[in-house]
């Protein structure tokens, strides 16, 4: 259990994680730049709106990293749960049900009786080796790296307004960059998950498009 536990945990975030937070923080930032009037806004105002922006995001990648470790360290006591009750003399039955109930719906229908009576066999095996819950530096690497997406996705938005002096075709660069992003994010969760990365591409492009006239519709 010690090396699965291991294994499960070496990589700091999963590539789901890494995009998403990514697509968090852009999301976050495009907000603000949706706010700015490209007939009224001037630099002074462009520059107040990168600020805000860049503070959002630091307060937002903040809580994000929180609710990471909250997560991991919940996750965890859970499994541990979940195995002491296995392990604290379940009935077998009584063990199928709770090794199921940790798994994937399909995939504990795909083990069937057969495949949950082995996990429930190698699972008794491991008693006496602890199960650690408690938060590690691997964790908190985790932690820092989805602090650091969520902030870092502001910058890429905001270049343009640092080359380009005049604020309309500003923002207008800033939206392009904003959609490539969202396109190449779309991109990469298409072919994580075996789609089409054009279709997940242009699927993700627009429906972020979507989500942030939605949002600045209602005041975010």
């Amino acid at each position: 259990m010690d090396n699965v536990e291991k294994g499960t945990w070496q990589r700091v975030l999963e590539p789901v994680d890494r995009i998403t937070e990514v697509i968090f923080g852009l999301l976050m930032a495009m907000t603000f730049i949706g706010s700015l009037s490209v007939a009224t806004s001037g630099r002074e105002e462009a520059r107040t709106m990168l600020i805000a922006a860049l503070g959002c995001n630091l307060a937002w990648g903040l809580a994000d990293a929180v609710i990471f470790l909250m997560r991991t360290w919940t996750e965890r006591t859970r499994s541990r749960t979940l195995l002491q009750r296995l392990q604290g003399g379940a009935d077998p039955r009584n063990g199928h049900d709770l090794i199921a109930a940790a798994l994937p719906p399909r995939i504990a229908t795909a083990a069937g009786a057969e495949g949950l009576e082995m996990l429930r066999v190698r699972l008794l095996g491991t008693v006496g080796t602890p199960v650690q819950a408690r938060i590690g530096w691997a964790d908190l690497k985790g932690a820092l790296a989805t602090f650091l997406l969520v902030v870092l996705a502001t910058f890429p938005l905001v270049i343009p307004f640092l080359l380009i002096p005049q604020t309309g075709p500003a923002i207008r660069a800033s939206n392009a960059v904003a959609l490539v992003m969202l396109f190449l994010s779309g991109w990469m969760l298409a072919r994580y998950s075996g789609g089409s990365p054009w279709a997940g591409g242009l699927a993700l492009a627009v429906v972020g498009t979507a989500l942030l006239f939605a949002i600045i519709a209602l005041g975010g």
